[in-house]
């Protein structure tokens, strides 16, 4: 199999800041991603009035929002860097504005049941990665169906448990091999585990085409207290740790490699057991070693 990409997911631990934003996409690239992820949404377009009228904690989340004019310079910085570029929408203007910059589009598991949000960013004709978090096959299903018939070519499914963080034995990775199963198309992990064994066994036993996984600099980003994100050397070294993995099936034919050749001769010879073969005792020289 081949490495699947690895996506850093910035959520709202970029506080607002364009030099902040720059650093996660520097260090996202610096670490071995292939691409680098925001959040674009708008507090009153997030929730009901009723809600954030009942609600402070809502209302004060209006500090993640990430500015619009921020969008043409990730972007740059991005192709700078040589990783691409994505943004979750979660308003349908958000769809416009991101079209001509990013990537691909990525739709989070709460706006999986958003027909008018599927549909939009389907019909960009730009690939589309939907996280499934909460979801069961039936709404997956009526998603699938309303992407596609908007013209969606370029599909991946996210296996997501959309605990903050997810307790690893809820992972339930098994289910990546029923959407690749049900719906013939591209699929991942979206980690909120912070374990590396799960990504290791995401990638080595489920082939995940994607693993994303949300990142802090710092432990400063507003959602590193919650406990799902990973810090960069932690993530660095398991993407390093899986794309040595995958370096190493090589062809499957049995024959002695180039590091076992300098030994095969010091093998138990058939005739006595003892080591090294009989051919080479009487002219091996301990000082020519």
């Amino acid at each position: 199999m081949s490495s699947p990409l690895f996506i850093s997911e910035v959520s709202s631990n970029h506080a607002g800041d364009i030099e902040r934003c720059f650093k996660f996409i520097e260090t996202s690239a610096r670490i071995g991603c292939d691409g680098v992820k925001f959040q674009l949404f708008k507090i009153d377009e997030l929730f009901a009035p009723e809600i954030l009228l009942k609600s402070e904690d809502h209302r004060r989340r209006k500090e993640w929002e990430l500015p619009e004019e921020f969008i043409p310079h990730i972007a740059k910085r991005c192709r700078d860097c040589g990783i691409s570029f994505s943004c979750t929408p979660f308003y349908l203007q958000a769809v416009e504005t991101l079209a001509p910059y990013v990537d691909f589009f990525k739709i989070a598991s709460y706006e999986l049941l958003w027909k008018d949000l599927l549909t939009a960013c389907a019909c960009t004709g730009k690939p589309v990665v939907v996280s499934t978090g909460m979801a069961e096959m039936g709404e997956v299903i009526k998603a699938v169906d309303v992407i596609r018939n908007a013209g969606c070519r370029d599909l991946t499914l996210l296996h997501c448990v959309s605990g903050y963080p997810a307790p690893f034995e809820e992972a339930n990775l098994s289910v990546m091999d029923v959407l690749r199963k049900n719906f013939s198309c591209k699929v991942g992990w979206s980690d909120h585990t912070v374990q590396e064994g799960v990504i290791q066994r995401a990638v080595h036993k489920y082939d995940a085409d994607i693993i994303e996984f949300h990142l802090d600099l710092d432990e400063e980003g507003a959602e590193f207290s919650a406990g799902h994100c990973w810090l960069p050397h932690q993530i660095e070294r398991v993407i390093s740790s899986v794309r040595i993995g995958g370096g190493c099936d090589g062809d499957g034919k049995k024959v002695p490699s180039a590091a076992e050749f300098s030994d095969r001769e010091w093998r138990a010879d058939p005739a006595d057991g003892l080591r090294p073969l009989k051919s080479i005792r009487g002219s091996w020289n301990p000082d020519a070693s």
